[in-house]
């Protein structure tokens, strides 16, 4: 999985300075991000949207939602990504939901971040 964050953000600092312990493997890279004059995370052109919230709590909330619309994107090169609208900072227990997801696909996921709250 990959997590794409705006540079400079809280939840970049986080990751700097107290990373989740979920994210102490070699299975998850973060990416840092430019922002544009507001503030958010700059558009990717890759990757398929499959699942919009508006904050991480959502994650956990929803687990069998985020499994499903990763187990049900099908077949593909591009990226499923997972956009997050805002965060302060991302938890364990946020971050499990989805990483239990991409055991249910072949593709690569990407988390993205898109401002601080």
């Amino acid at each position: 999985m990959i997590i794409q964050v705006p540079r400079g953000g809280a939840v970049h600092r986080q990751l700097l300075e107290d990373p989740p312990d979920r994210l102490t493997g070699d299975d998850v890279s973060i990416e840092v991000g430019e922002v544009d004059a507001e503030g958010n995370l700059e558009a990717s052109s890759a990757g398929e949207v499959v699942l919009s919230v508006p904050a991480p709590e959502s994650l956990s909330r929803e687990p069998d939602e985020v499994r499903r619309v990763i187990a049900d994107a099908g077949t593909g090169a591009a990226p499923l990504i997972v956009v997050v609208e805002a965060a302060e900072e991302l938890t364990d227990e946020e971050l499990a939901a989805l990483l239990d997801a991409t055991g249910h696909t072949s593709r690569p996921v990407i988390l993205r971040v898109i401002r601080n709250a």
